[in-house]
């Protein structure tokens, strides 16, 4: 499941945890997010590098792009 949106720490992280709790492995796509808490946000993305990187893997929109482009 790829994941972008506003609210990294509020409907985002609702967002991802449900996938989580549902058994989904998470895309989040990092340069695709947003917060109007800039502390809020940071300290979710610390959160998913270090205690989700089992179930959550961070990719910027170029990377993706690259894996979704056909060859």
């Amino acid at each position: 499941m790829v994941i972008t949106g506003a609210e990294t720490d509020v409907c985002v992280l609702s967002t991802v945890l449900s996938a989580v709790d549902l058994g989904f492995r998470v895309v989040i796509v990092e340069d695709a997010l947003c917060s109007s808490s800039d502390t809020g946000h940071d300290a979710l993305m610390t959160m998913y590098r270090t205690r989700f990187h089992g179930q959550i893997d961070l990719v910027s929109a170029e990377e993706l792009f690259e894996t979704w482009r056909p060859e």
